[in-house]
C-alpha cells in the first residue's frame, strides 16, 4: 500500500479510532515542520506545527480525496495558518535582511557574505511578492510540493500555480536584477 493510500485509511479509521490519526502526524510532521520553519522560523514553526495538526484532527471529518492527497490537505492548513502569522513572516523577512547587511560589516569571508547577502536578497524578494504568489512559491520551491499538490493545497487550478509561479519567478528575477533563477536552482520542472 503506498502512502497516499494509507493516509486515507488512517484518516478515515481515525474517525471511530481517533489514537490512527498518529500514523498520518509521524508520517508528514516533519514536512510540514519544514514548510513552517522557512515560513516563519524556527521557534514559530514548532508552535504552528501543532496548530496545523490539533486543526487537522479536528477536521478529519471534513476531509476530501476527490480535491486531493492528505499531504496536500495539511499543506493547504499550513498556508491558512500562517497565513495569520503573515506579519511576523514579514519581520522575519526584514529582519534577516538586516542581519545580511550586519554580517556584511563584519566578516572577512566573502563566499559566507556573498551567500548571506544572496539569501537575504532572496528572502527581500520573495517578500515582496503578493501573498498569493508568495504562498505558491513557499509550496512549491520551499516545501518541495509539485505544482498538483500545491494546487490541491491551495484549492486553486493547477493552471492558477503554474502562472502565479511563473510571474513570482519574473518578479524575483527582476527584484535580483539577475538571469539565474534561484527559485529552481537543482529542481526539476514538476
Amino acid at each position: 500500500m503506498n502512502p497516499v493510500d494509507e493516509d486515507e485509511v488512517d484518516l478515515l479509521a481515525s474517525l471511530s479510532e481517533p489514537s490512527r490519526f498518529t500514523a498520518i502526524f509521524e508520517r508528514h510532521v516533519s514536512g510540514v515542520h519544514r514548510y513552517l520553519a522557512y515560513r516563519v522560523g524556527g521557534d514559530l514553526a514548532d508552535d504552528l506545527t501543532a496548530e496545523v495538526f490539533l486543526c487537522a484532527f479536528k477536521r478529519r471529518i471534513g476531509f476530501d480525496a476527490a480535491r486531493g492527497t492528505v499531504s496536500a490537505w495539511l499543506f493547504g492548513i499550513a498556508t491558512n495558518i500562517v497565513c495569520h502569522h503573515r506579519r511576523a513572516e514579514q519581520r522575519r523577512f526584514r529582519l534577516d535582511q538586516r542581519a545580511a547587511l550586519s554580517e556584511l560589516g563584519r566578516s572577512d569571508d566573502g563566499d559566507f557574505v556573498d551567500g548571506v547577502v544572496s539569501r537575504s536578497d532572496l528572502d527581500s524578494a520573495i517578500a515582496k511578492l503578493d501573498r498569493k504568489s508568495r504562498d505558491v512559491v513557499l509550496l512549491v520551491a520551499g516545501a518541495g510540493l509539485s505544482y498538483e499538490e500545491a494546487a490541491a493545497a491551495l484549492a486553486i487550478p493547477l493552471g492558477t500555480v503554474r502562472s502565479r509561479l511563473s510571474r513570482a519567478r519574473s518578479q524575483v528575477r527582476s527584484k535580483l536584477g539577475r538571469e539565474l533563477d534561484p527559485l529552481t536552482e537543482g529542481a526539476e520542472r514538476r
